[in-house]
């Protein structure tokens, strides 16, 4: 497609979600992109402004680069059919499923695939029984939140109580997740094809916020290192997983890897990161694409539902 050929494009960027700092950067950096591609393309904050001015403005596409939740969890999605207003990305449905890291879990479980066991927690748990039951070190997440926030490791379980008052201020769902000790990789998908496996590598406690948005030695590694038939069927597992809870369009699937080297599945972003630190540009760049064409090509899958 030509770039006129996109009419009118709404860059959805901002929101309010804990994530609206980082969604703000990305945006502003698609924004840029596809106006050097000649794309009329114009900033939309929704936290700023009423859904109506899409129409207003008449808009004629949107490109959602809206982290968390009112944005990445099938909210937004709703009111752009509702519109009419094709948008980028997974659907309704899919997203709602793939923020929702508990749900994601309890469907990959339903048709084998693999991944982390875990438990819901609430005020009054037995967190010690959870423990137990999970076994140290432990992750403690928010259900639907993103980028690692309020995300606290677990390696003794009396801190179980100071990582499930952290986790509740972002959302009153909270899991308890088993860590899983080894490599940590991510693969990017785009057009339901696979982008290069990245590893990688902090010397934090764990893949945190600030690792992924601040710090300057987190170790992005393309190659991964595996052998390439390895590489090949993680990909395809983590193609499948996004499939198994209706993604299209782009996303990118997060894994840990055992002692052993058994892939356990994490979750799916559906409007991952498009910061300078971000993982789907860096892959997309080891495939050979630029940042400007990946915009361009994200654009190009837009749907109406």
């Amino acid at each position: 497609m030509s770039a006129i050929d996109f009419g009118k494009v709404a860059v959805l960027l901002g929101g309010k979600s804990a994530e609206r700092e980082v969604s703000l950067k990305s945006g502003t950096m698609v924004l840029a992109a596809l106006r050097s591609r000649g794309v009329d393309a114009h900033p939309f904050d929704p936290a700023e402004r009423g859904l109506d001015a899409l129409m207003d403005e008449r808009f004629h596409r949107a490109f959602i680069v809206l982290h968390g939740r009112f944005g990445e969890d099938g909210t937004l999605q709703g009111a752009l059919e509702w519109l009419g207003i094709p948008y980028t990305g997974s659907g309704v449905l899919a997203s709602a499923l793939a923020m929702d890291k508990l749900r994601s879990k309890l469907l990959w479980q339903a048709v084998g695939l693999p991944t982390p066991p875990c438990e819901l927690l609430h005020a009054g748990a037995d967190l010690g029984a959870v423990a137990a039951r999970l076994g140290v070190p432990i992750m403690v997440k928010p259900v639907n939140e993103g980028s690692s926030v309020g995300m606290s490791k677990v390696r003794e379980a009396g801190g179980l109580d100071e990582a499930f008052a952290l986790a509740v201020n972002y959302d009153p769902m909270v899991m308890a997740e088993k860590f899983v000790e080894g490599p940590e990789l991510t693969v990017g998908i785009l057009a339901d094809e696979t982008l290069p496996i990245i590893k990688l590598e902090t010397p934090r406690d764990f893949y945190d916020y600030q690792a992924k948005y601040i710090s300057d030695d987190t170790r992005y590694i393309i190659p991964c290192g595996l052998p390439q038939a390895r590489e090949r069927e993680l990909q395809a597992l983590c193609l499948e997983a996004f499939r198994a809870l209706g993604c299209s369009g782009w996303g990118r699937v997060d894994l840990m890897l055992d002692a052993e080297g058994a892939p356990y599945l994490l979750e799916v972003n559906t409007a991952p990161g498009m910061t300078d630190h971000s993982l789907v540009p860096m892959a997309a760049r080891a495939a050979g694409m630029s940042y400007e064409d990946l915009c361009l090509r994200i654009l190009e899958a837009a749907h109406a539902g």
